[in-house]
């Protein structure tokens, strides 16, 4: 059975804050905010194959909107963390800044469910209202049920 977003969403994986000015610091905080609630096992070793990644590949900001991840056997399931940060953090060669990041980690097994997930991810954050709702939001909460209501799942 695919695996539906709002499955994989929740207010305990949401920074509306985010502190860092960085972005490998950020994602590290985003990455230790997932291990605090059971998601991540080893979150430094996971933080070591997203950095990898981004080096590697760095991932493009659209729309002040970023997705660094890593696939992995580190995670067993599909796991999404959200921070946000209203100044926005320089990513990428280009240094654009991404005011929601979304870091995901992918078991290997799960690539397909994967691309459902970020194709998704995707579609929502290119409607200029979602995401304006997103960065208004004041709540983890309201962050996740914008999204879920979104999705419309």
């Amino acid at each position: 059975m695919p695996i539906a977003l709002s499955d994989l969403l929740s207010e305990k994986h949401v920074i509306p804050a985010v502190r860092s000015r960085k972005a490998p610091n950020a994602i590290r905080e985003i990455i230790q905010l997932l291990a605090d609630n059971g998601k991540i096992a080893r979150p430094d070793e996971f933080l070591e194959q997203v950095l990898a990644r981004e080096q590697a590949h760095p991932s493009l900001v659209e729309n002040g909107v970023v997705f660094p991840h890593a696939r992995t056997d580190l995670v067993s399931e599909i796991v999404v963390g959200l921070g946000r940060s209203l100044p926005g953090i320089p990513f990428g060669q280009a240094k654009d800044r991404a005011h929601l990041i979304f870091v995901i980690g992918v078991p290997e097994r799960l690539v397909n469910d994967y691309l459902v997930c970020i194709g998704t991810l995707v579609r929502l954050i290119r409607n200029d209202a979602t995401r304006s709702d997103l960065m208004r939001a004041e709540t983890p909460r309201q962050v996740i049920d914008l999204l879920v209501g979104a999705i419309g799942e």
